[in-house]
């Protein structure tokens, strides 16, 4: 479950981001920790994400934090790149792993068809593209949870 404070985070930093060159992938509050860990995810959009922009993120959302004042107790403010996700979120991304070997979750659980697999064609709009063994096939945007990365190789 999101911690509540999450997306007033995430508001707080996206254009904190945006000045320095970045975008923020994600964050996530481990509040089971003492002192609790904030944990921002970036990354770079022209380059891979560095050291120099984690730091450069963590002097800049440091002191925008501090202005909003919406954490009261201390914590640790973290800042990474989050790597390589299995999950699908960004137009760079589903043009990137074209063709790449993808699962998709279907929104409704209890749909007749729970996921589909197949090879990743493209996304505009309304629908998302995947090959399946040769034959495309459509999947309406509005029709799906999550788009993963397929660790298995479809051969």
């Amino acid at each position: 479950m999101t911690h509540p404070l999450i997306p007033q985070i995430i508001d707080l930093a996206t254009p904190v981001a945006q000045t320095l060159g970045l975008e923020v992938v994600g964050a996530v509050f481990h509040t089971n920790q003492n002192p609790p860990v904030l944990r921002v995810d970036i990354r770079n959009r022209q380059q891979d994400t560095g050291l120099a922009d984690c730091e450069r993120m963590s002097t800049a959302l440091e002191a925008e934090l501090d202005a909003a004042d919406i954490i009261p107790d201390a914590y640790v403010l973290e800042i990474s790149s989050p790597g390589i996700s299995r999950l699908l979120c960004s137009d760079r991304e589903f043009i990137t792993f074209k063709g790449f070997p993808v699962t998709v979750k279907a929104a409704e659980p209890d749909s007749r068809i729970k996921e589909w697999k197949g090879q990743l064609v493209c996304r505009d709009e309304t629908t998302l593209y995947l090959n399946q063994k040769g034959r495309q096939i459509k999947i309406l945007r509005s029709q799906i949870a999550q788009v993963e990365l397929d660790e298995e190789k479809e051969r």
